[in-house]
């Protein structure tokens, strides 16, 4: 059974039709490249999976079960988390502090609640070892490298036992070693059953990491795919318009 199924997708704003009957299916454990160009659909599909909008049309179902998100926090509950391309972390807090962010630990003596540092140390340590990452969970964001702020903000989506992860344009802005990590992140969270949905203009990147590959043009669907079945050039033709479907 997919983790994530989508059949008939569709929306609009008004007279835009930013998405047209798109219908993609997400295996446990599976690596999917989402490609397209710029105002392709990419973002407000992404938006869709997230609870950000609402589909105008279409059925999407987690674990086989229908679901409609009216906000983000319906789609967290439900183990959908997305990882933005800014990353929406405290430069000035510690990579346990983002991770906790909003969802800190407190213990209590008496009538008094006290933040528990030392649980949510241990717990953000636990998902850094869990990810291999060198981040540790007393470092200061602002110390960090490009590679482990992402480790910290897929920490943080891990933190509530996510089933589906998106990352939009993880690899962006970032040097060659720290894309390296990036992408060692992404493996690792398939290996430990969880989904990403990789978006990303880097033809490179997606076809490292990916196992299928969609690609979204004007707001349809012009391919879903098998990574090892296609290749650059094909998605590149598909992006542009050159390779009319696949």
């Amino acid at each position: 059974m997919p983790i994530l199924e989508m059949s008939g997708i569709s929306k609009n704003f008004g007279a835009i039709q930013a998405l047209s009957d798109v219908s993609l299916k997400l295996e446990a454990g599976q690596v999917l490249g989402l490609m397209g160009d710029n105002g392709a659909g990419k973002s407000t599909l992404a938006k869709v999976i997230a609870g950000d909008h609402r589909p105008s049309d279409g059925v999407m179902k987690i674990d086989g079960q229908q679901v409609a998100f009216g906000k983000p926090m319906d789609a967290r509950r439900a183990g959908v988390e997305i990882v933005h391309q800014d990353l929406a972390l405290c430069d000035n807090l510690t990579a346990a502090s983002n991770v906790f962010l909003g969802r800190e630990l407190v213990r209590r003596i008496g009538p008094i609640a006290f933040l528990d540092y030392a649980a949510m140390f241990k717990r953000a340590g636990e998902l850094f070892v869990e990810l291999k990452s060198e981040t540790r969970p007393r470092d200061l964001v602002n110390k960090m490298s490009g590679g482990q702020r992402q480790a910290v903000a897929i920490a943080r989506a891990l933190l509530t036992d996510a089933k589906v992860v998106l990352m939009d344009e993880p690899t962006a802005a970032i040097s060659v070693r720290q894309i390296v990590e990036v992408l060692n992140l992404i493996k690792r969270l398939r290996d430990n059953g969880v989904s990403v949905i990789l978006i990303s203009h880097r033809m490179p990147d997606v076809f490292s990491v990916a196992d299928k590959i969609i690609v979204l043009r004007r707001g349809r669907l012009v391919a879903n795919k098998a990574a090892s079945q296609s290749s650059p050039e094909e998605i590149t033709g598909l992006i542009t318009g050159a390779i009319e479907t696949a």
